[in-house]
């Protein structure tokens, strides 16, 4: 196993972790959270990087990298709103999208087209780490951060539904030329 695919595991490893903290009440749970958060997203930015800069892109890599994000920001979506820090209409609309295009790269791969991520698709994954770190530390400590959480999440909504859609269309333009 490699370096890349390493950190894309202990990625894995952080979700129930960061789910624990976001839901544990006391003490700096909240800043702990936010730390195990991105602690986590930045090996997301670092197993790419590595891949490619080693030449150590592996289908095992390629697989597991979009389910490490997913689980990730899906945990944690869920987990604020559990904690009625996000409504859970929103949650529904991401976590949704991400199954909705995860699914149809499924289709699209098993039809011998690739689609490969999308600027939208990574805009929205950088907006997604921004949007639930600004949330978790509104959510009882820096409550002045709620308008920006606010914006933070109708960004994440927005790409993520245009960044499906662009998905979708990608996927269609290319199946109507097979």
């Amino acid at each position: 196993m490699n370096l890349p695919i390493s950190l894309t595991i202990l990625r894995i490893f952080f979700v129930p972790i960061v789910v624990v903290l976001l839901l544990t009440k006391g003490g700096n749970m909240d800043l702990w959270a936010v730390g195990v958060f991105l602690l986590a997203a930045v090996t997301d930015l670092l197993d790419g990087y590595l891949a490619r800069k080693r030449g150590q892109i592996t289908t095992l890599g390629i697989l597991l990298d979009p389910i490490a994000d997913k689980l990730l920001t899906s945990a944690a979506f869920i987990s604020l709103t559990s904690i009625h820090l996000v409504p859970a209409w929103m949650v529904v609309i991401i976590v949704g999208r991400e199954f909705a295009v995860s699914g149809l790269r499924s289709i699209a791969a098993a039809a011998g087209i690739i689609l490969e991520a999308s600027e939208l698709g990574k805009t929205k994954m950088v907006f997604q780490v921004v949007a639930i770190t600004v949330i978790i530390l509104e959510g009882h400590r820096f409550q002045a951060l709620h308008p920006l959480g606010k914006i933070l999440l109708w960004a994440v909504v927005l790409f993520a539904v245009v960044s499906a859609a662009q998905y979708f269309w990608n996927f269609w333009k290319r199946w109507m030329k097979k």
